[in-house]
């Protein structure tokens, strides 16, 4: 989407967070930005085999994604729960290599983001997706033994525009008006996240 974008083919595309767009203007050199904010969805930490923190092995194996963005979430949300610590607790694109104390010795099992709903079978912790896990139908979407707060909107998907995009005659900002009021969007929202599991990026 942003390669069709920074061609011209399309206005606006509606699929990605701000570390996300940082990191794709980084490695590619487009000329985009943030022209608004969509819905945030939470992200939770999943086991089919334990019911808290504390009952996890030493050695227990963690799935989480591969590429950096979404590691780099899931590496803050492991930090929340205290089974890790981060050299730099705030870096967004923290890797397995900036871990800097692992008192569990957590093994992790690198997978393609969504493939995370499919490797919480096989693992004893997952990061997931509520989404994914829904459309999967391996986990109750609701029942993380953490999920990250609502103060964090970093991950709001946005509306992205070239540098030189113009609005013309406000069409853009009209369809985003629509879609942060509508309560047809909202239902739908609600239907594919769970209702507690997204949260407006734009308040």
């Amino acid at each position: 989407p942003n390669i069709t974008l920074s061609h011209g083919d399309i206005d606006a595309n509606f699929f990605q967070h701000q570390p996300f767009l940082d990191n794709a203007i980084k490695e590619t050199g487009f000329k985009l930005k943030s022209f608004a904010a969509g819905a945030a969805s939470h992200v939770g930490l999943y086991s089919k085999k334990y019911k808290s923190f504390n009952e996890l092995p030493n050695g227990a194996t963690v799935a989480i994604p591969n590429d950096p963005v979404n590691q780099g979430r899931a590496l803050l949300l492991l930090q929340q729960a205290k089974l890790i610590e981060l050299k730099d607790s705030n870096n967004h694109l923290s890797a397995l290599k900036d871990i800097s104390a692992n008192p569990k010795n957590l093994k992790f099992t690198e997978v393609e983001g969504p493939q995370t709903a499919r490797a919480i079978d096989d693992v004893d912790l997952a990061f997931g997706y509520p989404h994914y896990l829904r459309l999967a139908k391996t986990a109750d979407p609701e029942s993380a033994l953490l999920f990250d707060d609502n103060t964090n909107k970093r991950y709001a998907i946005l509306f992205v525009v070239r540098d030189d995009y113009q609005d013309k005659d406000n069409k853009l900002q009209k369809f985003v008006e629509i879609y942060q009021n509508s309560p047809k969007v909202k239902a739908a929202l609600d239907s594919d996240f769970g209702p507690t599991l997204w949260f407006p990026g734009w308040k």
